[in-house]
């Protein structure tokens, strides 16, 4: 997958926070998280990486839309 550097300007905080909120099920903290503040994700299984993809894909569009309504040119890459 390809990082779309020219659609960082156009993310907000709230989507930021919805795809962490979406990852946080997947969270699974230390039995000692308290004095380590460490945790780690659990493995995905394929209708977790199917819809984490339809999630990324749907941000994508909603930011390339963003960036469309503010009148700069799509990356051409």
């Amino acid at each position: 997958m390809k990082l779309r550097l020219d659609l960082l300007e156009h993310l907000t905080m709230e989507d930021i926070a919805e795809v962490a909120l979406a990852n946080n099920p997947r969270y699974k903290p230390e039995p000692r998280f308290s004095q380590t503040g460490v945790g780690s994700l659990s493995p995905t299984s394929i209708e977790d990486s199917a819809r984490e993809e339809a999630l990324n894909t749907a941000l994508i569009r909603k930011v390339e839309k963003r960036q469309a309504e503010t009148g700069k040119p799509l990356d051409p890459k």
